[in-house]
């Protein structure tokens, strides 16, 4: 993934956000927060996203399929600071929806995630329902 346009890195754009604890074992030998640590942030975050849109939903309303997660560090991060995670939609389309999301610490952009999902039934792709759409466009980004 090259890395993402600069207007993706400013988190005024992003209608959700929230902080991440950082744990010490989430370091590496280097003291840095580990990059599989950081993908767990992530993923944390796009959780809390998905429930912000539907209040009261639980994970069972959300049969969803991760299909697509590109990752790009773009600088450290520490103990014992909590990384910050905004996120928005960027497309919705029929069955699939796409996400962005920014990390930061203290201000600063240190990873950047592009997720596509796909609202699944069984193993197969069905269209995302219409109550659910509507509660993803309330969390796009904005321009």
């Amino acid at each position: 993934m090259a890395k993402p346009d600069p207007a993706l890195l400013d988190p005024a754009r992003y209608p959700f956000s929230c902080p991440i604890p950082t744990r010490y074992g989430d370091l590496d030998p280097n003291r840095h927060i580990n990059n599989v640590a950081l993908i767990g942030m992530l993923e944390d975050a796009r959780l809390r996203l998905h429930h912000a849109c539907k209040p009261g939903s639980t994970f069972r309303d959300w049969p969803i399929m991760t299909v697509s997660f590109a990752l790009e560090y773009l600088g450290q991060g520490y103990y014992p600071e909590p990384v910050t995670v905004a996120g928005a939609f960027t497309r919705i389309g029929r069955s699939s929806f796409q996400m962005a999301q920014a990390a930061f610490q203290q201000g600063r952009p240190i990873a950047y995630a592009d997720t596509v999902l796909v609202w699944v039934e069984g193993d197969r792709p069905v269209a995302v329902p219409d109550t659910f759409r509507s509660a993803l466009q309330t969390y796009m980004i904005r321009a």
